[in-house]
């Protein structure tokens, strides 16, 4: 057994574990391996051992890795790096997901570049609930609105909300800032979306994102180990 697969099992159990604590039915939170950074090789492995969803944060470097593994034909890459405007086209042809949506421009060029494709792109709304200036996203305030725009898209399929909370070991604060995102998942839900994923938690909150609702995890290190520099 490789080392990534060891910990792609450890990681599985606890998902499993979170689940079963938050009294939740197994398998329903989804598993984002986060490979940025790391060889096409680390992703070869992991899908030999059943793993299909990884997720970049770079256009470039996920279309390096995307023609290196093209005989792997079933590799779902989701965007989860935010998508500057002349990355868009290319990220509308190398992505399946953009899970980083966060502004009408965004969603209107994603768009354009998706007709060519010939099928619909997934795509969340990401929420920016810490207010931190160095996180991308809107306000919870905003987010059905960025949503209604996105789904009068038909190149696109909204599926839900993204976010990232503050880096605090202080649980309480955690949890309020997921609490927060679930309430926009929810708002999105009530204002008649239908809506499916809720992306939240990482290798060192996952367990706080599944109880307060995560339908998505985002795990690299805990998977990989510590991230690489670009180019290493």
């Amino acid at each position: 057994m490789g080392r990534y697969e060891k910990a792609l099992q450890a990681t599985h159990r606890r998902i499993d574990d979170a689940l079963a604590n938050a009294g939740r039915a197994p398998g329903s939170v989804r598993l984002l391996a986060v490979s940025k950074t790391f060889p096409a090789d680390a992703i070869r492995e992991l899908h030999g051992s059943g793993q299909r969803a990884f997720g970049e944060n770079y256009v470039q470097e996920a279309q390096g890795k995307r023609e290196a593994l093209a005989d792997l034909r079933d590799v779902e890459w989701h965007l989860i790096g935010p998508l500057q405007s002349n990355k868009v086209r290319s990220a509308a042809a190398a992505f399946e997901w953009v899970e980083t949506v966060d502004r009408p421009r965004i969603a209107d060029r994603l768009a354009e570049g998706r007709a060519a494709v010939g099928r619909p792109m997934d795509v969340l709304v990401q929420v920016n609930v810490s207010g931190e200036a160095t996180k991308h996203g809107v306000c919870a305030g905003d987010a059905v609105a960025l949503a209604r725009h996105v789904a009068a898209l038909p190149e696109l399929r909204l599926r839900g909300v993204m976010g990232i909370p503050e880096a605090t070991e202080d649980a309480d604060r955690l949890r309020t800032q997921f609490r927060q995102l679930r309430g926009c998942f929810d708002a999105l839900a009530d204002a008649g979306f239908d809506v499916d994923t809720l992306s939240m938690g990482m290798s060192t909150d996952l367990e706080f994102a599944i109880a307060e609702g995560a339908t998505e995890v985002r795990v690299g290190t805990a998977i990989f180990g510590s991230r690489r520099s670009r180019g290493a």
